[in-house]
């Protein structure tokens, strides 16, 4: 069983601005000084995708979802199970 220390929250969300781009938002890995305006930011956009990684080779589990963020703004017909899929062995549950 893991450890709410063990495992990192993020969500990937499109903006509803002009620009509809993709981002994505490890909540409990935000500074204190912005950590309002970032979360106010993600919960104004559409949401994609969001999760656990673990703690543990998360900067694999990033690395991935960056590039899943690049397709999805590249015009990439991607679904929530595509990301699922590639994420299954860093996801926490």
């Amino acid at each position: 069983m893991a450890f709410e220390s063990d495992k990192i929250m993020f969500e990937i969300y499109r903006e509803t601005t002009y620009s509809r781009q993709y981002r994505v938002v490890y909540f409990t890995e935000l500074q204190d000084h912005i950590k309002e305006a970032e979360i106010s930011r993600a919960m104004a956009g559409e949401r994609f995708f969001d999760g656990y990684v673990r703690a543990y080779r998360k900067d694999q589990a990033k690395e991935i979802i960056g590039k899943f963020v690049d397709r999805l703004n590249n015009g990439e017909p991607l679904t929530a199970a595509d990301i699922e899929q590639e994420l299954k062995p860093y996801m926490a549950s």
